[in-house]
């Protein structure tokens, strides 16, 4: 009985998706943006490749690989990491995985014929 039980935990354990839980970092400034990123943002037809470049004072520029381009500024608001952009506006998110820096940002009204964007840090 007690074999059956440690395999049962051991099984648990192994399967708990804890692992790859990402840590959500908080920023006191948006400096800490500033550089290169890749990742993928949602548009009309589905999810598309992009790179957004970053500049110490929270202002991007956002590029799809078929061309599409948006620009804006990331800011904090009440310690909260926002967005505004010439599209959308809403909150941003980083957060930290197994050594990889990721953004997040989340439009206000999805309905927008946009969504949710995820980019990771490029070194």
């Amino acid at each position: 009985m007690r074999m059956y039980l440690a395999l049962f935990l051991a099984a648990v354990f192994s399967l708990s998706p804890l692992d790859g839980v990402a840590e959500e970092k908080q920023i006191v400034d948006v400096k800490e943006l500033a550089g290169s990123w890749r990742g993928w943002v949602t548009r009309e037809q589905g999810q598309e490749r992009a790179t957004m470049i970053v500049s110490a004072d929270g202002s991007y520029r956002a590029l799809t690989t078929d061309g599409a381009s948006t620009e804006g500024k990331f800011y904090l608001q009440d310690g909260k990491l926002r967005y505004r952009s010439s599209r959308t506006t809403g909150t941003a998110s980083l957060s930290e995985d197994q050594g990889k820096t990721m953004l997040t940002v989340m439009p206000g009204d999805p309905t927008y014929h946009t969504g949710r964007a995820e980019y990771e840090r490029i070194k």
